[in-house]
């Protein structure tokens, strides 16, 4: 390679964007992306189908960067109008930026859309991480300076892009969420043997009811998965969506994109009684995790979200010999249920330098409290005594 520039490009469409090249840079070729989130299949399904776009608030602005005209790195970049759909909340900020006579929004956001699992998100060819990962930065940077925009923000990007990103000059945030972790289990009996007498029994108890919710739970994957499940899984969604955000992020369209291109990335855990789907719960499967995503339903019975989206997921995961379960953003009821918390980051850049010092010393207190949180709830993590100390 020569000493040539780096060309940064801002993109509208990931349909200017060769497929190949963004799957090399994501690192998600192969039978099986350690990603499933970051593969241009995703992204371009939710782009396509509207969950992105105009009128949504994601705006995309996808960055890529070339060197001798290799395609060496490349970013999920979105221009956005509101704080929705991201999981790491910076709504007070926006409150205080414009209580001082600023403008919040539209920000620039490197994420992928309403999905809070850890991964890569600057995406780097093999042997270009830290050049790539410099110009990526530099680059939104430059848009969010240019364009005027308050800030640019990273979310849930590797420790390892938070330490590079905190030598770049980007402020780092610490969060946590739950994850279950495979000790290399033979079963689902091995993993509840590690747990305390109350904890096992309760965790049987529950499986146990919701197993007799009247009909049959069915996991489907890949071929499996049939067009007539998505409408079933389209009205659980709705529900769930409608309760929690006012509206569903994803179209009807994506799951159809999803049938055509995502079914082999995707477990679908459903609950069937009388031959019709009463709920269900949708995950991501990885090369090392499963990502539990979305749940819903149309009849409720005692445990059965439990069951579909935890137990089901953890059954999965060591038949898989997958290393982790990632079951998403908040639930402190995972806690009793195997799950355990783990840090989580998000990177910010302000082009306002007496806004980013404010914030950076919000940072330091937060990450405080952060780490006691992850401390505390640890030691009321349902384990044994001998099996935590192993841990520890």
């Amino acid at each position: 390679m020569t000493d040539a520039p780096i060309e940064i490009s801002a993109h509208p469409s990931l349909d200017s964007i060769d497929a190949a090249d963004w799957d090399a840079c994501a690192g998600t070729t192969g039978d099986r992306p350690l990603d499933p989130f970051t593969t241009y299949r995703f992204l371009h399904a939710l782009e396509k189908s509207g969950s992105v776009g105009p009128g949504t608030g994601w705006q995309p602005r996808y960055l890529t960067a070339h060197k001798d005209g290799l395609m060496i790195a490349a970013a999920p970049l979105y221009e956005k109008g509101h704080s929705q759909g991201e999981y790491v909340f910076d709504q007070n900020w926006a409150h205080a930026y414009e209580n001082a006579g600023g403008r919040y929004y539209p920000k620039l956001q490197i994420a992928v859309p309403f999905t809070p699992a850890t991964g890569r998100r600057f995406l780097t060819r093999d042997g270009f991480d830290a050049l790539g990962m410099a110009a990526l930065v530099q680059g939104a940077a430059q848009i969010a300076g240019e364009d005027e925009l308050s800030s640019l923000h990273t979310t849930f990007c590797t420790e390892a892009e938070a330490l590079a990103g905190k030598q770049l000059g980007l402020s780092v945030r610490l969060g946590q969420q739950f994850h279950w972790a495979n000790e290399n289990y033979p079963d689902f009996d091995a993993f509840l043997a590690t747990l305390s007498s109350r904890k096992r029994k309760n965790i049987r108890k529950e499986r146990a009811q919701a197993q007799a919710f009247g009909g049959e739970i069915v996991s489907f994957t890949g071929d499996q998965i049939q067009p007539e499940h998505w409408d079933a899984f389209w009205q659980f969604y709705q529900d769930t969506g409608h309760r929690k955000w006012g509206s569903p992020y994803l179209t009807r369209m994506f799951f159809d994109l999803a049938q055509e291109t995502l079914r082999g990335d995707m477990l679908l855990v459903l609950a069937i009684r009388d031959g019709r789907p009463i709920a269900g719960a949708l995950n991501f499967i990885g090369r090392e995790a499963l990502y539990g995503r979305y749940w819903g339903c149309v009849e409720h019975h005692a445990y059965l979200h439990f069951e579909l989206c935890y137990y089901q997921a953890i059954d999965f995961a060591i038949a898989q010999g997958l290393a982790r379960v990632e079951a998403g953003a908040q639930g402190g009821h995972k806690l009793a249920r195997g799950y355990l918390p783990e840090p989580t980051y998000s990177l910010h850049w302000f082009r306002d330098a007496g806004f980013k010092e404010a914030v950076d010393r919000y940072l330091i207190a937060e990450r405080d409290a952060v780490d006691h949180e992850i401390e505390v709830l640890t030691s009321y993590g349902p384990f044994r005594k001998d099996v935590r100390e192993e841990q520890e």
